[in-house]
């Protein structure tokens, strides 16, 4: 029974796009240069779907994309090459002894992407262009599969192989390569050889015609120029022309090249000698040791011709002299030849070294043992210069801007200290005093000065403090500048000598501007500035003051510790600073008010008064009220940001850097006391701190100006900074006189805690 075909009516027939995702269509054509082109006769139709009789190249040669292993081609085969030997035979028609040619190349098959790559190594004068042959690709079998690859299992020893027309024949493979087919499962032929070249034969036999059959001997100096490449030997010599009439020593500088022992010599002509400057006295080669006429060019020769036979009917026959009979053997100057005090004949002048440098002291002293280096004095000293008189100051501007019309004729201004400028040239770089006028009047008795030092540039300016109903208006008494230190003579050649940074301390008697001050206090970062360059201040050198009271005779170190034991009836090891004071003042010490001040520091607690939270509150907040500051929220959304754990804590660090981004107007003093008030060990609670600081919301009582001024001026610049409370003598008499032999190091008494306060 047939089957009858089923009619053509929905439901019957079967559907073709069933099941079928993909329905894109390919583009085949395009715009190339403003005309439209048939780019796409490879790609396939409607879905994927290949045209009627359409063929795909396979992109993958052996394996699909979906076989092998997991890693790609390209990570799995990545730096790995199969290398063939391999060689073609090229005709050569024009040529008149030579009808084809042989020329050898080698084929690299790249295992990630099936490429090939052919190159043909470089023989010297073969007249061929040569290097890489075909360029790495994917290569296409010969016709008629020209629409397919070579591949892997394409390869093997002694076939041929078509590649673009040129039929290379492969005669063998590296051991890799015969490792790799043969896991792979392919039976590798025998290896072949390569035909002979007649013209490449004929071109050996005329180069081993042209070799001698005696070569000559080689003379290798690779290894003492690797060895000694770059050493120079230095010396210093002179000409002793002596039988010219009016002639003095010639100074010249000899160097010897221990790189291939050549030698060149400088000549050193002085100041206003009259001599034409040369680059140089002997030029760099090796020097005879005899002086000897100039040979003629193959005059000299290391080997020589013997005539054989030497007839006109036969031809003639030459032989190397083994022997060397004629070979000239000169003697050229070695570093062995060359000593301080010796001669060198240089083409006939005689030349006497006097000294040499350290490395060449020490080269000999290392391969010679030469010890004796001792200069050779071939010329009387020269004569001391004269000290340039600079003359005597005329009281027309300063003394730097005068003295520079002396140093040259088109004068500069004078040079300041540029490095002490930048490294000291903060506003906290300033050393502030307290000091009261030198005088008789009683009214000018009671007047108080601050006296600052400026690190940057020595410079010296004294304000006066204001005191209501005296009389006298305060501020500035003395303009910031340079301050001479008085009865100097005004006008000398010798520059005047100003007041210094060491020139200032408590105690000290100064002259500022024909006034009379004495310094009686220093601020707290004076003290701590002094103390911690004490090299540069004797009166704050802890070390120098403990010196001072070792150097005490007995009789005096036993009358300081009666005093201080009665001084301290109840045995706590401590007195008051007054009672210290006074017994290094009144037994005659020798030591200065800084100098007991910086003793009683180090061997002394002192306490900060406290400052109230509330007041700190509040001097913080009319701040931000001044400054309009009402971003709050913001800071809020901040801390929280950062606060990851949601703690309600943060760093002291990170509330800090959250304060500086917001531009919290709030002076440095301020944030400082501020952020210690709130911390809890290393961290902050930063709700606390938003509400204590909240106007808007926790609006604090109003401030006084006196109180806004405690936060807005540093404790640097502030006075009282000399406040010591009780002194600890027990550990001063421990570090001091108990071991009066120790000098080793007199810093090493440190201060010592005391438990209670002043």
């Amino acid at each position: 029974m047939s089957s009858l075909p089923l009619p053509f009516l929905p439901g019957n027939s079967p559907k073709k796009h069933l099941g079928k995702e993909r329905f894109h269509k390919s583009q085949h054509c395009n715009h190339s240069s403003g005309l439209p082109l048939l780019v796409g006769h490879e790609k396939p139709g409607i879905g994927g779907e290949l045209l009627f009789g359409q063929m795909i190249t396979p992109k993958y040669s052996v394996f699909p994309k979906e076989q092998g292993g997991d890693l790609p081609s390209w990570v799995a085969f990545d730096k790995e090459i199969l290398c063939f030997e391999a060689f073609f035979q090229e005709a050569v028609p024009e040529a008149q002894h030579e009808t084809y040619r042989i020329r050898k190349c080698r084929i690299y098959f790249h295992l990630e992407d099936d490429t090939i790559q052919v190159v043909e190594p470089e023989y010297k004068n073969s007249g061929i262009p040569q290097g890489r042959f075909i360029h790495r690709q994917r290569v296409p079998l010969p016709p008629p599969n020209n629409d397919h690859y070579y591949h892997i299992y394409h390869f093997n020893i002694n076939q041929q192989m078509v590649l673009y027309s040129r039929t290379f024949t492969v005669i063998d493979c590296d051991s890799f390569t015969r490792t790799f087919l043969t896991k792979l499962g392919v039976i590798l032929n025998n290896p072949a050889t390569v035909p002979d070249d007649p013209y490449s034969k004929h071109r050996e036999e005329i180069e081993k015609s042209m070799k001698p059959l005696r070569p000559y001997e080689r003379c290798d100096t690779l290894k003492q120029f690797l060895d000694h490449d770059c050493e120079v030997l230095r010396f210093n010599c002179f000409w002793d022309d002596k039988e010219n009439v009016f002639t003095d020593p010639r100074e010249l500088t000899l160097h010897y090249h221990l790189g291939d022992d050549t030698i060149e010599i400088m000549e050193i002509n002085p100041a206003n000698s009259g001599r034409d400057t040369v680059p140089k006295f002997l030029r760099r080669s090796k020097l005879p040791k005899n002086c000897s006429p100039v040979k003629q060019p193959g005059q000299a020769t290391d080997r020589t011709v013997l005539n054989v036979i030497a007839s006109a009917r036969q031809e003639q026959r030459y032989m190397l002299d083994s022997l060397k009979t004629g070979a000239v053997h000169d003697e050229f100057y070695k570093d062995r030849d060359l000593t301080v005090g010796g001669e060198v004949n240089v083409w006939g002048r005689r030349v006497i070294i006097t000294d040499c440098d350290a490395f060449t002291k020490d080269y000999y002293r290392s391969k010679y043992g030469i010890e004796d280096f001792t200069p050779v004095v071939y010329k009387a000293p020269p004569d001391p210069i004269p000290k340039r008189r600079v003359p005597p100051y005329n009281g027309f501007g300063s003394e730097e801007d005068s003295l520079s019309y002396c140093h040259r004729l088109l004068p500069r201004p004078p040079q300041k200290d540029f490095y002490k400028f930048m490294e000291r040239s903060d506003v906290v770089n300033v050393l502030n005093f307290s000091a009261k006028m030198v005088t008789t009047n009683p009214d000018d008795m009671q007047r108080v000065f601050t006296i600052s030092f400026f690190l940057s540039d020595d410079s010296i300016c004294v304000f006066e403090q204001p005191k209501k109903n005296s009389g006298i208006v305060g501020g500035k008494f003395l303009k910031r500048g340079r301050v001479k230190k008085p009865n100097q003579e005004l006008f000398k050649s010798e520059p005047s000598e100003y007041f210094k940074a060491q020139d200032l301390y408590v105690g000290a008697t100064i002259c500022l501007s024909s006034v009379h001050f004495q310094v009686l206090d220093a601020t707290e970062y004076t003290f701590n500035y002094m103390e911690e360059h004490a090299e540069e201040f004797p009166k704050a050198n802890v070390g120098n003051i403990l010196s001072k009271l070792r150097s005490f005779p007995e009789e005096k170190q036993s009358e300081i510790r009666a005093f201080l034991t009665l001084s301290d009836p109840s045995s706590t090891g401590f007195i008051s600073y007054q009672s210290f004071r006074g017994l290094l003042t009144g037994l005659g010490c020798g030591l200065s008010e800084h100098e007991v001040l910086v003793l009683g520091r180090s061997f002394s607690q002192r306490q900060q008064p406290e400052v109230d939270v509330s007041l700190i509150l509040a001097v913080a907040q009319d701040f931000l009220k001044k400054n309009r500051f009402e971003d709050f929220p913001h800071m809020d959304r901040a801390f929280t940001q950062r606060d990851q754990h949601k703690t309600g804590r943060l760093s002291t660090k990170e509330t800090r850097t959250i304060c500086k981004a917001v531009h919290l107007p709030l002076p440095e003093k301020l944030l400082a006391s501020l952020l210690g008030k709130f911390a809890d060990g290393d961290e902050i609670d930063y709700h606390a701190f938003l509400a204590g600081i909240n106007w808007v919301e926790n609006d604090a009582p109003p401030v006084l100006p006196e109180d806004r001024l405690k936060f807005v001026v540093d404790s640097r610049s502030n006075g009282g900074g000399a406040a010591v409370g009780r002194v600890n003598f027990s550990s001063l008499l421990t570090g001091v006189f108990s071991s009066p032999s120790s000098s080793g190091d007199p810093t090493s008494a440190t201060r010592t805690p005391a438990p209670g306060g002043r």
